[in-house]
């Protein structure tokens, strides 16, 4: 073990911070890196929230600590926040993150054209298919075709999907431009609306740009707060830590070959994504009994069905409590202690003690791998889908799965989970087959490519206003993808009430609320509580008698289920039918 004193002198701004000694620390930051870690794996500001210091946070923010950032067990500033139960620091803290995040998200643009530009034109479609194995789920797996050009620093991207309007999901023809100059020194963002021939625009210099971006102008709304503190800390993640990629057979045991089908023209090998996790984190240390008895009974009775295994961690030794100012070391844990990175803390720590519940469910994407497919995907595609993954929840999720190490070759089509029910099939396609903004009967097909080589140009009327519309100079308004998620949950949360006879519903009083890191937490509380909610109070009624809506549901998932398990049962007889054939007619041969 290390030396008494010894361990703690090594991280002189953690022991102020420990100490809060907010006005000192204001001091030492002027030369020091203000996102350092201790030994437990927390940064100055990680350490200040957990132990509710506000006055050693606000000199951390002051002094530009990333908000963004986790600690070693994946949980966010924000996270630690909420669960203080400290309004005014959630507040803090939040108001800080959407700033950070809405300054990274724009001032990032110029240096991904910049990329874009060192990379060859070309001309791409991407097709999103979504699809769902649950009953009523597929009536909001929409599809949609993304038209992306590129030339030089300048990107066009046409979507007709747009969000959920009047119960129903709301498609229309929209263009996003970006254009930038070489040295990424300013960006131009373009909105383009064609069914009203309307257009905002917005050219940001990044120095200019900084000093319009206010904190003031990112202060959350008071109900943003209260519902996050009455609301469950949620953490999603994909865990792809021993993923691998194993090739399809087809075929039956010595007879059985690997597996390559044609997409749009291209030869590719197919292979299996194992050992990918979804892992949901739910929190609810925070939350009075009440809140807490609503949360277990809003949740949803068929989870069965969805595979999630499920553990709960609760508090070890302590006094649960419902009031903010509950201590910030409960385990008496000493600075020396707590510094020592050889020291066994033996499951204890600061803050309020955590009451955890881990679920976890076991995917397998599929990848469509072609070594003929003409662009790059490091080079040319990734830094597209990374500037989309800033205002789509979609891109990025995409984003978070094309950065792992693929099989050699192009990912011409792509099936992966956005959810437990919800997949995602992402087809690239029409390479290089349309110049300009008009599609043509020849550019309809999707399947082979007009041009494919190094001299592909795209006419720059692509990226031109139409002269008959109507624009509005700096008036796009970016923003967070908080707002997305929750239209996301709205959409299929109402869907789903829809198709159970109750379209008079509103947003759940306790969903939960989402930011970039998690984005898709919004899709499993919006399903859990659409299959639980039948009437305008959500919370009338006791969980242990389910509605007819609920049984009806329940029904048409088990008839599901026991249909899939039919079909693989019939499978399987094929295949034992074939061999017994092809063994008799060997033995014959003989």
């Amino acid at each position: 073990m290390s030396c008494p004193g010894r361990a703690s002198s090594a991280f002189p701004l953690h022991v102020l911070v420990w100490n809060n000694d907010y006005r000192r620390l204001d001091e030492e930051l002027r030369d020091q890196d203000v996102d350092q870690r201790d030994p437990r794996g927390r940064t100055l500001l990680h350490l200040a929230v957990s132990l509710g210091y506000i006055e050693s946070a606000k000199v951390l923010l002051q002094h530009k600590a990333d908000v963004t950032k986790e600690n070693a067990q994946g949980w966010t500033v924000l996270h630690e926040a909420v669960s203080t139960g400290d309004p005014e620091m959630v507040q803090m803290i939040l108001q800080h993150r959407d700033y950070q995040q809405t300054s990274m998200t724009l001032g990032g643009v110029p240096e991904l054209l910049q990329k874009i530009n060192e990379t060859p034109d070309f001309y791409v479609e991407m097709k999103w298919e979504f699809t769902s194995w649950v009953p009523l789920v597929s009536r909001v797996c929409p599809s949609d075709v993304c038209r992306i050009w590129k030339s030089g620093a300048k990107l066009r991207v046409d979507l007709t999907l747009l969000g959920f309007e009047n119960m129903s999901w709301e498609r229309g023809r929209r263009s996003l431009i970006f254009k930038g100059e070489d040295t990424g020194g300013w960006a131009e963002l373009i909105e383009i609306n064609h069914d009203d021939k309307f257009v905002t625009t917005e050219r940001f210099e990044i120095s200019q740009h900084m000093q319009r971006l206010t904190l003031g102008s990112m202060t959350p709304k008071r109900k943003d707060v209260e519902r996050r503190l009455t609301s469950p800390i949620i953490n999603t993640c994909l865990d792809t830590k021993n993923i691998a990629f194993e090739r399809t057979t087809s075929g039956f045991w010595v007879w059985r070959t690997e597996k390559a089908e044609g997409v749009n023209g291209y030869e590719a090998k197919v292979y299996i994504a194992n050992n990918v996790n979804v892992v949901t984190r739910i929190r609810t240390e925070h939350l009075t009994e009440e809140e807490k008895k609503r949360y277990k009974a809003d949740r949803n009775p068929l989870e069965s069905f969805l595979g999630t295994v499920e553990h709960e961690y609760g508090a070890q030794g302590t006094t649960k409590t419902t009031e903010y100012a509950a201590s910030n070391n409960p385990t008496a844990i000493t600075l020396e202690e707590y510094f020592d990175p050889e020291f066994d803390l033996k499951g204890r720590d600061i803050g309020r003690p955590k009451e955890v519940t881990i679920r976890t469910q076991k995917f397998k994407a599929t990848l469509w791998m072609s070594e003929e497919f003409p662009l790059s995907l490091v080079e040319q595609v990734t830094p597209i889908i990374d500037l989309m993954a800033r205002t789509s929840a979609h891109f990025a999720r995409l984003r978070d799965f094309i950065t792992l190490e693929f099989p050699p070759g192009f990912p011409v089509k792509i099936e992966i989970p956005l959810f437990h029910v919800l997949n995602a099939r992402i087809t690239f396609e029409n390479v290089n087959g349309c110049r300009t903004a008009e599609k043509t009967t020849s550019q309809m097909g999707g399947g082979a490519q007009c041009d494919s080589g190094a001299n592909f140009e795209v006419d720059q009327s692509v990226f031109e206003i139409p002269k008959s519309y109507h624009v509005q100079d700096d008036g796009r308004n970016i923003h967070v993808l908080d707002e997305d998620n929750e239209i996301m949950q709205f959409a299929i949360q109402q869907s789903l009430l829809e198709s159970g006879g109750n379209p008079e519903v509103g947003v759940h009083s306790n969903g939960a609320v989402a930011y970039s890191q998690d984005f898709n937490i919004q899709y499993q509380r919006a399903l859990q509580e659409s299959y639980l909610t039948s009437s305008g109070n959500s919370h009338c009624g006791s969980p242990s008698e389910p509605s007819s809506f609920e049984k009806d549901l329940q029904l048409a998932m088990e008839l599901s289920v026991r249909e899939q398990e039919e079909r693989e049962k019939q499978r399987r007889e094929e295949e034992d039918a074939e061999l017994q054939q092809v063994l008799q007619l060997s033995l014959v041969e003989k």
